[in-house]
């Protein structure tokens, strides 16, 4: 079973920029939705190897997401 974990995707007035909150410092950016998608995967993959190198204990994924209305 595939770990997942929650990415945050915001807008800024070049590109896109993405962070995961269960990973500080884990971030990317692309020219759209797909590419930040991807450059994360990447980002995501590349934080956790570096961290199993370091000897860091990988946080399990705690954050959710919820759209409220206002």
């Amino acid at each position: 079973m595939q770990t997942k974990y929650l990415i945050v995707i915001e807008k800024t007035p070049n590109n896109l920029s993405a962070f995961s909150p269960d990973l500080p410092g884990c971030v990317a950016t692309g020219s759209s939705q797909a590419e930040v998608e991807e450059r994360m995967r990447e980002a995501i993959r590349m934080h956790l190897e570096g961290m199993r190198e370091d000897g860091v204990e990988i946080p399990e994924p705690s954050s959710v997401a919820e759209y409220i209305e206002a």
